[in-house]
């Protein structure tokens, strides 16, 4: 049994403060002001200045791309097209032979103002197949030996250019499919633990992970469902199988489908493909991507509704969102049902008619607020290309207003998945009417995520009965000026009362796996 005494956000209904906190047995026992006297003379950490809070959640992020990424090279910082050669050419030096994967390029951070090429990537490493994914996790460049690699059915996809390397639309999704199969899966599993150690220490105890992206027989929907069983540490996870067809996801008894790649209706704004009502700012005959006709969607969200699951769709553009909220509206006419807690992931640019029947239907938003202070996707390029609705993006403010249950998360490896960054964010918007209370953005990663993941009744907040999964920080965020709240930092991560121990053994992580499973 342990008390904490200082600052305890509770992040309740009411958004209480308390001062005393009673974690035994794993479970919260006691929040409140005055200490009963049966918890007098236990065990006492006092935070003086510190604070705790429920542990932190990421809600939509692609945590095996991310493991993977993560591993690889990072060219996020390069600032020239020569300084991106120079960093491919380390890392294919300095690391053994096999295909570089690097992530991270964009037009908008380099002096150039272009992605790198094929000719730039053969530059660099002429010898070596090269996959580099934008920055927006929606468009790749490879370079000739790549090329020569693919199987010729990739070339007849949409997006594929052969001649820049650069591949976009469904032509990336599958040679992204193409890149991933090459990847061993213990290296593969390295990564993951070493991901989820560091984003621990960000104080995540809840993980949304979407995946799915073509490794030989769904292989990565299978080791990611074991990692999360297996994991020592007891880390919350809800596993989303990117795919269509609902059939796979009861096969493997997973109770929630969707997310991105084969469940995106559009692209993204790096790509300039996200799907609009109205055309692009600067292209005057571009509106956009729609992936799916209405109808193939349509019966996606009708089957996978009646088969009890929850749904989650990617969706950027407003046309894209107009659809998403189209389709889960007519599988809910056709099926009702009271508790289904479908969610549009992303949602940067809703209509207001779209947000009314997502507010009337209970259909949450995954945001990632970190976006919207994005280096490699900045304001100014946006206005560019979107024009007045650059100030529509991300419309946090409203959203809450019209009691929309929102949860936050990262989208890693687009932005790092770091809840203290998407906090400061949501309270700092570009659109300073769209910006957020501290406590409102604390609740889109505790509060609203435990909502999205059917968690509420055990985490998510600070309350008696549930588990005591917290976090440590340095300071109060509530005392802390909304500017300067990414100076917060997370010390430690407990999960059921117990301090996150990083590193674990992938033998024990299999027995774990087949004899304890648990639930996601």
């Amino acid at each position: 049994m342990t008390v904490y005494e200082g600052s305890v956000i509770t992040c309740d209904a009411s958004g209480t403060v308390r001062r005393f906190l009673v974690e035994d047995r794993g479970a919260i026992a006691f929040v409140g002001d005055t200490l009963p006297e049966p918890y007098a003379g236990a065990k006492r950490i006092a935070l003086g200045s510190r604070s705790i809070a429920p542990a932190f959640a990421d809600t939509h992020i692609h945590f095996m791309s991310h493991a993977l990424f993560s591993a690889g090279l990072d060219v996020r910082a390069s600032a020239s097209i020569a300084e991106t050669i120079e960093s491919v050419e380390s890392f294919a030096r300095t690391r053994d032979r096999g295909m570089v994967i690097g992530f991270g390029a964009s037009a908008n951070s380099v002096a150039e103002r272009r992605l790198p090429t094929r000719s730039d990537l053969d530059t660099a490493c002429p010898l070596r197949p090269v996959f580099i994914v934008k920055y927006d996790g929606h468009a790749a460049i490879v370079n000739s030996s790549f090329l020569r690699l693919l199987p010729p059915r990739i070339a007849a996809n949409r997006g594929f250019d052969a001649e820049s390397g650069l591949m976009t639309q469904e032509a990336f999704f599958r040679v992204t499919d193409f890149a991933t199969s090459k990847v061993s899966l213990v290296k593969t599993l390295d990564d993951m633990h070493a991901a989820i150690d560091v984003m621990a220490g960000k104080g995540i105890g809840t993980v949304h992970s979407v995946t799915g992206v073509g490794f030989p027989m769904d292989a990565d929907v299978t080791l990611e469902s074991m990692f999360a069983r297996g994991l020592a540490n007891p880390v919350t996870w809800r596993l989303f199988f990117q795919t269509l067809e609902v059939q796979k996801a009861l096969a493997r008894r997973l109770p929630r489908i969707g997310g991105c790649f084969a469940a995106a209706l559009d692209g993204s704004f790096g790509s300039v493909d996200a799907a609009l009502h109205a055309p692009y700012a600067h292209e005057a005959g571009n509106r956009g991507v729609l992936f799916y006709a209405d109808d193939i969607v349509h019966a996606f969200t009708r089957q996978a509704n009646r088969a009890g699951l929850q749904i989650e769709m990617h969706a950027i553009g407003d046309r894209a969102f107009d659809q998403a909220v189209g389709a889960i509206s007519a599988a809910l006419e056709d099926f009702p049902r009271a508790d289904h807690r479908h969610t549009i992931i992303h949602a940067f640019l809703p209509t207001q008619a779209g947000l009314e029947t997502c507010a009337r239907l209970g259909i949450g938003i995954a945001v990632q607020p970190a976006t919207a202070r994005w280096d490699q996707e900045p304001m100014p390029y946006l206005q560019e290309i979107l024009g007045d609705r650059a100030n529509e993006l991300s419309p946090l403010r409203r959203m809450t207003d019209m009691s929309i249950t929102m949860s936050g998360g990262s989208d890693a490896p687009c932005t790092p998945p770091d809840p203290i960054i998407g906090m400061w964010a949501a309270c700092n918007h570009p659109s300073p009417g769209q910006s957020l209370t501290v406590q409102e953005a604390l609740n889109l990663y505790t509060r609203g995520a435990a909502w999205m993941g059917f968690d509420e009744k055990e985490r998510g907040s600070l309350e008696p009965g549930k588990a005591a999964d917290m976090v440590i920080l340095s300071a109060n965020p509530l005392a802390v000026e909304p500017a300067r709240l990414r100076e917060v930092h997370v010390e430690s991560l407990l999960l059921a009362g117990a301090p996150y121990r990083p590193g674990q053994g992938k033998a024990s992580m299999l027995l774990r796996a087949i004899f304890a499973p648990r639930r996601i």
